[in-house]
């Protein structure tokens, strides 16, 4: 598992069962920036100096990928679903009527014979 503080990068692997905090802490600090986690626990200059341990290496941020923001689907297929749930709302309003209109024209055809 590696932790980044800023562009540095650090392996706590090792040090998941030794936390004091608990390995959790660690393991929801993977894959991103650590570095404002890590300095709102305040921790001391001794867990300071025991991450230096871990330290591998720096991020060359030229390498990393662009972020790229989220588009949602065009509306066009939006709109076809609402068409699709109104058609289904009038078939549950006709359909009720049609039944009630059938058992209606059978029971005045029973009551004639």
């Amino acid at each position: 598992m590696i932790a980044g503080l800023s562009s540095l990068v650090y392996n706590v692997t090792p040090f998941l069962e030794e936390h004091p905090g608990g390995d959790e802490v660690l393991l929801t600090s993977t894959e991103k920036d650590a570095t404002n986690d890590f300095e709102d626990v305040g921790h001391s200059d001794d867990a300071k100096a025991t991450m230096q341990k871990f330290y591998i290496g720096e991020i060359d941020k030229s390498t990393l990928p662009s972020n790229q923001k989220y588009t949602p689907p065009p509306t066009a297929a939006s709109t076809a679903n609402q068409d699709s749930g109104s058609s289904s709302k009038i078939l549950l309003f006709i359909l009720p009527l049609l039944i009630l209109g059938l058992a209606f024209v059978l029971r005045l055809y029973s009551k004639k014979e």
